[in-house]
């Protein structure tokens, strides 16, 4: 009885074994999707040996993208803390070249990161990053993705409800851009939670649904698993020779595809059927090969962890080798230096030392010199300085009897200097007189023509038609005889006699002062009062107060300075 039941054993330790194996084969899967055959250790390699002459070149975005890849093989490889390090220093660079669209996809291979660390809170964050950036974008397959990976996020967590939300979103997504293949993968995410909640029907139809995207997109490596799920489906609905067919195909597929981790899942998925169809000898051989298969892989991991290590700890040695040769480099450039400082300073110090003892013995030299020079021009001076006190004795005899002459004259100057002073300020009071009588004369006459004008204007405008054309001819010649030319003449010749200086001075104030401007400046001189000058120059008070303004703004006299002040006081 033990002999018949051994192989029933042996099949359910295998089953045991490929089921709690199936959490690392979907991981396995997700690291090495897109290129199962990579070298990764030859990769790693490649690209941590052009990082450094990226970032010399300043090729910032070849570098940030370069920290990416080695993020994603440290991943691939299960080295988690390092794949963090470098997606955290590639994002720094993505966002310093505001590099938006590389940010995101950054992200989202940051929440993946994150999921497999079990890190459900961090993986969501990253994800919403990344659908921040992709909606400002416009970028709808980044979105579409996205979302399909929130989903898978919540679906893990058994919250079937938010997994299906998302799914179905990024599923409208993709059809606004019509990308079968997207829309294949979002139908098996949704087979997927179908399965899970045991809706087998509708999860047959998604995964259909998803075989029909891939073949029509041209994808047979998506087809596998998908072809993988559908004969699952139809095992656990008790449709075991269907479920074997797919299962066969999916076997034939990852074969042609030599996709080992598929050919591992055809492997133990056919064994299962058969186990439950209780052909176990044929349950057993399957399973078997599963075994060996996920051997295999699990084998080859650990061969590509143990060349990864190596690869790293060459680089690490060959760095530290590299920095060790720097460091002796700058220590021996450093020295030469010093010691050729050290050198040249020692040369500059001796010639110092030589061109100041040169430059003593000269100076020495040009003291001595310079001593016995001095004493014979001394002798010299000694002889001359006797010569110059005999001459200096004649000459004070010269120049006492010069001086009492020239005092003599001076008093005579002063004398005759005091009869001009005199005579004019004689002539300057009379010539001031004349021009008052001028002045005064001038008034009288304007104010005479002033009334006759008034009274002819009058007798203008009475009705008397016959006498408007005559009385207006008057009143013009009075008008023109307000500012008589002859006699401003005379009483400008008479002004400049006695104040001969005051335009001169006045005209570095204002050089353009009109004939008008002139006379009100010489009737503001002699410090008469408004209303004469205004009859004097024939006009009436505010014109006058313009005239005034006018000039003021002429001369630039400051806001509050008096213009008959500053007029008395310019000479």
């Amino acid at each position: 009885m033990f002999k018949n039941s051994l192989p029933i054993l042996i099949l359910l330790l295998c089953l045991t074994c490929l089921v709690r194996a199936q959490d690392d084969k979907e991981l396995h899967i997700e690291r090495f999707e897109n290129n199962p055959h990579t070298n990764v250790s030859s990769e790693f390699l490649r690209l941590k040996t052009a990082l450094p002459a990226q970032l010399l070149e300043k090729n910032k975005l070849n570098a940030a993208i370069t920290l990416q890849q080695l993020g994603s093989l440290c991943y691939h490889l299960g080295h988690f803390d390092q794949s963090f390090e470098y997606y955290l220093q590639a994002d720094k660079l993505f966002e310093n070249l505001k590099a938006y669209k590389h940010v995101a996809y950054n992200a989202n291979e940051m929440g993946i990161l994150f999921y497999y660390n079990k890190d459900m809170k961090n993986a969501r964050e990253q994800y919403e990053k990344a659908i921040i950036i992709f909606k400002k974008l416009g970028d709808q397959q980044g979105i579409a993705e996205t979302y399909g990976r929130i989903g898978h996020l919540f679906e893990k967590q058994q919250q079937y409800d938010s997994a299906l939300y998302y799914q179905n979103t990024a599923l409208q997504h993709y059809r606004s851009i019509d990308d079968k293949s997207g829309l294949a993968k979002i139908y098996e995410n949704l087979g997927s939670i179908d399965e899970d909640l045991e809706k087998y029907d509708a999860a047959l139809s998604f995964f259909r649904q998803a075989n029909d995207l891939y073949v029509a997109a041209g994808n047979q490596l998506g087809r596998i698993e998908v072809v993988n799920n559908i004969g699952d489906i139809h095992r656990k609905t008790g449709d075991f020779k269907t479920g074997l067919q797919y299962s066969r195909e999916a076997l034939q597929l990852s074969q042609l595809y030599k996709d080992r981790y598929q050919m591992c899942s055809a492997y133990r998925d056919i064994g299962k059927a058969y186990n439950l169809m209780h052909l176990n000898d044929s349950a057993f051989y399957y399973l078997e090969l599963s075994r060996k298969i996920l051997l295999e892989i699990y084998s080859e991991e650990s061969n590509n962890q143990i060349a990864f290590l190596q690869v790293q700890y060459d680089i690490n040695k060959k760095d530290k080798e590299i920095s060790k040769l720097q460091l002796e480099k700058r220590i021996n450039i450093i020295v030469t230096v010093s010691v050729i400082i050290v050198i040249v300073l020692l040369v500059v110090l001796g010639i110092a030392i030589i061109s100041r003892q040169r430059l003593k013995i000269k100076n020495e030299q040009f003291v001595h010199d310079r001593e016995r020079e001095m004493l014979e021009t001394q002798n010299k001076l000694n002889e001359a300085e006797l010569k110059a006190k005999t001459l200096e004795e004649e000459k004070l005899k010269t120049e006492i009897l010069n001086r009492q002459l020239e005092r003599e004259k001076l008093f005579a100057e002063i004398k005759n200097r005091d009869l001009e002073e005199e005579t004019l300020k004689q002539l300057i009071d009379t010539k001031t007189k004349e021009l008052s009588t001028h002045t005064l004369h001038i008034i009288q006459k304007n104010h005479l023509l002033e009334n006759l004008k008034g009274r002819l204007e009058v007798m203008a405008k009475e009705d008397k038609r016959d006498q408007k054309k005559p009385i207006r001819e008057i009143i013009q010649q009075i008008n023109q005889n307000f500012n008589n030319d002859k006699y401003w003449e005379e009483f400008s010749n008479t002004f400049e006699q006695i104040h001969f200086s005051f335009f001169n001075n006045l005209k570095q104030y204002a050089s353009d002062l009109t004939a008008s401007e002139i006379r009100l400046v010489s009737l503001l001189k002699m410090n008469l009062n408004s209303n004469d000058m205004a009859t004097i120059l024939g006009i009436s008070l505010d014109s006058l107060r313009v005239a005034r303004y006018r000039l003021r703004k002429k001369l630039n006299l400051d806001q509050g300075e008096n213009l008959s002040s500053f007029l008395q006081a310019l000479n």
